[in-house]
């Protein structure tokens, strides 16, 4: 806050430009011309809040999703990676999968003492 009203205060102590006063705060000239805008039609200089990020490319097939992992609720996020690529196709990060099931408040329980191995070691190709 403290930096926003120095550079709009040096701007409208007068004798100097946008750039000038862009360079001496070190800042782009479109922070400059934004804060002085946003001083003009406001009256205030306070950040605006964010507005949020990117959104997941999971969000529209969430139903399909959450009967995924109500159906296989042992699988690890790398199996469902791999049976939601063989349902749609696309590869999906492991990352990406665990941040859409925390945003969905889906946490499936691991029981790896009852959970049978998909690759077992000692099987028949040994016997």
């Amino acid at each position: 806050m403290d930096i926003r009203e120095k550079i709009v205060s040096a701007y409208e102590a007068g004798n100097t430009s946008i750039r000038k006063v862009a360079k001496r705060f070190m800042v782009r000239k479109g922070v400059v011309t934004r804060l002085l805008h946003q001083q003009k039609t406001t009256g205030d200089l306070s950040p605006k809040p964010a507005t949020g990020g990117k959104a997941s490319q999971l969000a529209p097939h969430q139903a399909e999703i959450i009967d995924m992992v109500n159906q296989y609720p042992d699988w690890t996020l790398e199996e469902y990676c791999e049976h939601w690529q063989e349902l749609s196709g696309r590869r999906l990060s492991a990352s990406a999968m665990c941040r859409f099931l925390s945003r969905q408040n889906l946490s499936p329980k691991k029981n790896t003492a009852q959970r049978p191995s998909r690759y077992r070691i000692g099987s028949a190709a040994t016997a």
